[in-house]
This record gives C-alpha cells, sequence and structure tokens, in this order.
C-alpha cells in the first residue's frame, strides 16, 4: 500500500488544530453559546459555498439532501452548542475529553442499536477511556465542589450524546459528496440555532465581531475543508490518529493562555483516553477491512474533528 502524503498529513493535522482553537475564540468572543455556534456554522458554510462556487465544486451545489444528512445537521448544530456551553463551566480540557469519548460511546450503542458485537478488546479499550475520564475528574464527580462544574459536566455529557448520535446515524453510505452534505449540515445547523439567536440579543462590539469572524474562519471553515481534502486521501485510521492533536492542542491552548493546569493524575487521565481512542480507531478499520470494500467518506469521518 502506498504510504499517505505528507501533504494530506499536514492537512489532518492543520484540521485538528483548528477545531482547537473554538474554545479559545469562544472565549475571547465573550457571546452565548447559541451566537457563536451559528456565527460558526453560518459563516462556515458561507465560506464553502464561495469556495464551491469558485471551483469545480460549483454543479454540486444544487441537490436534493436526505434525510440524514439534515437530521445530521441539527445533530451537529447540537453538540458544538453543548461543547461551547460545557467550556463556559468547566475546563476546555473536560469538555474535550468528553467530546473524544463519542466514538466508543458509539460503539457500545452499535451494539446494541446495529448488533455490532463488540469484542474483548473493545470492551477492555472501553473500560480504559473511562478509567482515564476518572482520572481527569481526580474520581470525583465536580472535583470543585460546586455546582458550575457539575453543570459544565452536564453539557458535556450532552455534547458526547449528540455527537455520538451524529455518528451513529452517518454510519450508511450518502449519495451526496463530502462538499454536499458538509454545505447541507452546516446550513442546517445554523437554522436549527437561528430561533435562539434571534430570541437574545446582546449588543456585539467590533472586536467580538472580529473573533466571530475568526470563528466562522478557522474553526468554521478551514478545518472542516483540511478534514474533508485529507478524508478523501488517508485511511481512516490514519486520519482519526491524527485527529487526536486536537485535544491535546486544547489543553495546550488552555494551559498557555488561560492558566488552566493538570496535575499528573489528570494528564495521565488524557493520555488513557487518546491512546483508547486510537486504538479504537485500529480496531473499527480492521473490522472495515475484513467486511470488504465499501466505505465511504462518512464512514471514515468518525472523529470530532470531521
Amino acid at each position: 500500500m502506498t504510504p499517505p502524503k505528507l501533504s494530506f498529513i499536514l492537512l489532518a493535522i492543520t484540521s485538528a488544530i483548528c477545531m482547537g482553537t473554538i474554545g479559545t475564540l469562544a472565549r475571547f468572543a465573550a457571546l452565548p453559546a447559541e451566537h457563536i455556534t451559528f456565527y460558526r456554522l453560518f459563516l462556515g458554510a458561507l465560506c464553502l459555498l464561495v469556495y464551491m462556487l469558485a471551483s469545480s465544486k460549483r454543479s454540486q451545489i444544487l441537490h436534493k439532501p436526505g434525510k440524514r444528512t439534515l437530521i445530521n445537521g441539527a445533530m451537529l448544530a447540537g453538540f458544538m452548542f453543548f461543547y461551547i456551553q460545557a467550556m463556559n463551566y468547566t475546563s476546555m480540557a473536560n469538555a474535550v475529553m468528553l467530546i473524544y469519548l463519542a466514538p466508543l460511546v458509539s460503539a457500545v450503542f452499535a451494539h446494541f442499536i446495529f448488533k455490532e458485537r463488540l469484542a474483548f478488546a473493545n470492551v477492555l479499550i472501553i473500560a480504559i477511556a473511562l478509567l482515564g475520564f476518572a482520572m481527569m475528574m481526580q474520581f470525583s464527580v465536580a472535583n470543585s465542589g460546586n455546582k458550575k462544574e457539575i453543570l459544565g459536566l452536564f453539557y458535556g455529557v450532552l455534547s458526547l450524546l449528540t455527537y455520538s448520535a451524529f455518528m451513529l446515524i452517518n454510519r450508511k453510505p450518502d449519495k451526496s459528496t463530502p462538499y454536499q452534505s458538509t454545505l447541507v449540515q452546516l446550513v442546517t445547523g445554523a437554522l436549527c440555532l437561528l430561533p435562539l439567536m434571534l430570541a437574545s440579543r446582546p449588543e456585539i462590539s467590533a472586536n467580538q465581531a472580529l473573533w466571530l469572524l475568526a470563528i466562522g474562519i478557522i474553526p468554521g471553515f478551514i478545518a472542516i475543508l483540511c478534514a474533508v481534502k485529507a478524508l478523501r486521501n488517508l485511511p481512516a485510521v490514519t486520519f482519526g490518529t491524527l485527529a487526536y492533536v486536537e485535544p491535546v492542542a486544547v489543553v495546550c491552548f488552555a494551559w498557555f493562555l488561560f492558566a488552566e493546569t493538570l496535575n499528573l493524575l489528570q494528564l495521565t487521565g488524557c493520555t488513557l483516553i487518546i491512546l483508547a481512542g486510537i486504538a479504537q480507531g485500529v480496531l473499527m478499520q480492521r473490522a472495515g477491512s475484513k467486511a470488504g470494500p465499501g466505505v465511504t467518506l462518512t464512514d471514515k469521518a468518525s472523529s470530532p474533528s470531521a
């Protein structure tokens, strides 16, 4: 098998780092989660539309989207909104590590919904990931001992569940191209959040508007475009492994910019979650290879960065 080109590996890493900037940019924007998520989706869709118009993809814009694509747009809005809400109440590290439990949680749901039996190795990996998150929490539901931390974890769990649903819906192949499904999901997600955004209309300063623009361009457009291009050329396990640059980036941003430090126990927990996620990706890739051809790009998009 031909090894993946360095340029596609760099695209996957760029996508992961850009995705990891959302927490930092959201804190600088200092606006409600519904506004941040709306502009991330809306401006991301606008940038993608301009890109498709300016490239050979313009013929793909007008099409009839499938029901699952529309539902996934709502799930996309949900997990992004709850993820930002979680970071408003708990640490960025806690929020991102909860999101990265989604591939493992979706495997458990698939065991019951799609009858995809979990092997002993899968169960062991899930147990390791849960141990890792318990270490992140320092074996306490809310290590800070206040309601704010518990609320943050609650929103984090909601982001985990909505992203798991997003992944499960994506299990079946879709007729639309990656650009088509991405555009529809971004627009659908923005429309889902529009009523919430209109219900609360805080005054947006020029400085905040610039942060919103950065949110729409960096984690909203550049991250997704790089992910789509990388997914076209990288094996699923390679892309899934590189996607774990995102939680590392989030922890680094939180450390350097907001002084959110982690102790040795929490760092060990982060490492266990990341290794468990990578191992789960390897097992899924092997299972897919044994099942034969027919894996689509949506099947590959099994990490939060996608």
